[in-house]
């Protein structure tokens, strides 16, 4: 049975939280392999609508096992809120979610640090969530992180919370002139961690294997987007892991051969979140009109998004680098009311033209080469097959899937669980 990576094909944001939500009804296991709670997956079903941040999306079909791989970054009362709020509703978690104990622990101290390194950049800001998730992949990097496995090892854990409590103590205090590290108050939080979070914190691998030597149906829950991925991303304008499917290896435990198809996800337009280069960004009433449509307002910080025209050669670019199979292009629906709908094709910098995306500071130069197609100015949101459609949607449709190179699997015509059409099979 097929392995199927959900992968971001622009910025973040893009609907892969309702794309999971979807098609796992079909799906045995669903893992999110990569970055924190920096990100949120926004999902609209009939228990209501929730915004999960670690807990993956296919917790809401109770035959689908919930994992969160070694690749995420655990802020561990973020993560029990979640499974309070799923609870509320009626749906269990207790023999359903799972979380690797070689996942590393989000502390207080990486959220400040977070905090105070965005406010020392000043105007260079990078735009991040504040959420501690670069300082906690950067402990990880150096070898002096928290895992989960380390709660229930008492003597080391002891051990390593004193090395950590005089070592970002120094760094406070030296570098940001604040206040030190409270031993006592990790001590505190690792041991209410310890008790609340033993039903689901196990060794994943023996999971995932099991399901992969049963030919069970696998989802790999990504977070954020290929413009966003630490090494193809815009650079610095990124996260600390990598968004794309090789990572999902990595950080599901998955071996790349198993990986059976790439399901890149995609808006009908382009919104980011945060600092950076994005050529089609629309500052100006209509990119205010496809906030509002749209509800572009982060999930994680509620922030405005910056929202601008579909950026082709972004989305082709990450088709490339993540290996998109198949493409799902969700809230179509946005355009209903649009007379025009343009679809940036390339790039044009200095009397050149760029098919590619360029290193950070030439893609901040770039102007977007762009191409009209008209709008259908009727709702799509009752289309539940492609040939619902009106002429001039399929047409904005075929020209994504020509320029991006893979053919459109899903696509989104509102908020709910049921406003999908499927032109493919995404799990077969």
């Amino acid at each position: 049975m097929p392995v199927t990576a959900i992968v971001g094909a622009q910025w973040g944001d893009e609907g892969k939280g309702k794309v999971v939500d979807t098609v796992a009804d079909h799906a045995d296991f669903v893992i999110r392999y990569n970055g924190g709670n920096n990100a949120g997956h926004t999902i609209q079903n009939q228990y209501g609508t929730f915004r999960l941040h670690l807990v993956p999306s296919g917790i809401f079909h109770p035959a689908a096992q919930c994992v969160i791989g070694p690749g995420v970054a655990v802020n561990a009362d973020v993560l029990l809120d979640e499974i309070a709020a799923v609870e509320r509703v009626g749906i269990p978690t207790v023999g359903r979610l799972w979380v690797s104990g070689r996942a590393h622990l989000i502390f207080p101290h990486h959220i400040l640090l977070d905090e105070l390194e965005e406010a020392a950049r000043g105007g260079s800001a990078h735009g991040t969530t504040k959420q501690g998730i670069w300082p906690v992949y950067s402990d990880k990097v150096a070898r002096i992180g928290i895992r989960l496995g380390d709660l229930a090892e008492d003597a080391h854990l002891a051990e390593q919370l004193q090395f950590i409590a005089e070592r970002k103590s120094a760094l406070l205090r030296g570098v940001y002139r604040h206040e030190a590290v409270d031993p006592a108050g990790l001590t505190a939080a690792c041991a209410r961690w310890k008790d609340r979070l033993q039903p689901y914190v196990v060794d994943t691998h023996a999971l995932t294997q099991e399901a992969l030597r049963a030919d069970r149906r696998v989802l790999l829950e990504g977070q954020l987007g290929v413009m966003r991925d630490l090494d193809w991303g815009l650079y610095p304008f990124v996260t600390s892991s990598t968004t794309l499917a090789g990572g999902a290896c990595a950080g599901a435990g998955i071996p790349p051969h198993r990986i059976t198809r790439v399901l890149g996800v995609a808006k009908a337009y382009t919104t980011a979140v945060g600092s950076g280069p994005m050529p089609t960004e629309l500052r100006d009433a209509l990119g205010d009109r496809l906030r509002e449509l749209g509800q572009e307002f982060g999930a994680t910080t509620r922030r405005p998004r910056r929202c601008g025209w579909f950026d082709g050669v972004a989305a082709r670019f990450a088709g490339e680098v993540a290996g998109f199979t198949h493409l799902a292009v969700m809230k179509l629906d946005v355009f209903d009311t649009f007379e025009t709908i343009r679809i940036g094709v390339a790039y044009r910098l200095d009397g050149r033209t760029l098919h590619t995306v360029p290193h950070t500071a030439v893609m901040d130069r770039v102007e977007p080469v762009y191409e009209d197609l008209p709008g259908w100015r009727c709702s799509t949101q009752g289309a539940r097959r492609l040939t619902d459609l009106p002429l001039e949607a399929r047409t904005v449709l075929r020209r994504i899937e020509e320029i991006v190179g893979v053919p459109i699997a899903m696509i989104g015509v509102g908020p709910q669980r049921s406003d999908v059409i499927f032109c493919l099979e995404v799990l077969a």
